[in-house]
């Protein structure tokens, strides 16, 4: 039931998302902000950006990891910005977009460290879930090849609906996978930051040419 609930909760976020991608679109092309072909540019890594932080934001709910889920969604909020900086060229919502990705590469190294038990992290914490809640990545029980299984305990004194999980046979670990999933973010997000240092020097590049006639 509880799932069920987080699932309404993230389709309802996937339509609010693009409801407003689509209401900074068509204002951009009744007001003449920019060509067709400038539209495309901006929408495609925009496009990008956003399918790869949904499908992030998809597991890291199945999994209950609330501080991720956080960052997703910043992320997703930061990026339709930089897409309405750039279409109706407002230079400093891509500079904000610029200086949240500087972040949002802090963060994905972090949650690297984090799996990867770099500096004294442990994986085993409940770092990821504000310690609120014992949840671990869904990746732990549903990775590529994994077998779950829910044993119950036979020793005395143990409640009867206590179980524990058995997870066998994964084609590769959890934190692997997480740790890739961080992986291409940091690399899309140093695409965008270049893409979005370019969309800047455009920008100055205008208007210079526009102060000097």
């Amino acid at each position: 039931m509880t799932q069920l609930l987080y699932i309404s909760l993230f389709k309802f976020i996937i339509f609010i998302n693009f409801s407003i991608e689509n209401m900074v679109f068509m204002s951009a092309v009744r007001e003449g902000f920019c060509t067709e072909k400038w539209i495309l540019l901006s929408v495609t890594p925009s496009l990008i950006l956003q399918l790869a932080a949904l499908e992030r934001q998809i597991f890291d709910f199945l999994g209950f990891q609330w501080a991720p889920i956080l960052g997703n969604f910043l992320q997703i909020i930061v990026v339709i910005l930089g897409l309405f900086g750039t279409i109706q060229f407002r230079p400093r919502y891509i500079v904000v977009y610029t200086v949240w990705t500087a972040l949002w590469v802090t963060w994905n190294v972090f949650i690297i460290c984090f799996y990867l038990e770099v500096g004294g992290l442990s994986k085993e914490t409940d770092l990821m879930t504000f310690n609120i809640s014992m949840h671990r990545s869904w990746w732990r029980e549903h990775g590529p090849g994994c077998i779950r299984r829910v044993v119950r305990p036979s020793a005395p004194g143990v409640l009867e609906d206590y179980s524990y999980v058995s997870v066998t046979g994964c084609i590769i670990d959890f934190q692997y996978l997480e740790v890739i999933h961080s992986a291409i973010q940091i690399l899309l997000s140093l695409i965008g930051f270049v893409y979005a240092c370019y969309v800047i020097s455009i920008f100055m590049d205008e208007e210079d040419s526009c102060r000097s006639k």
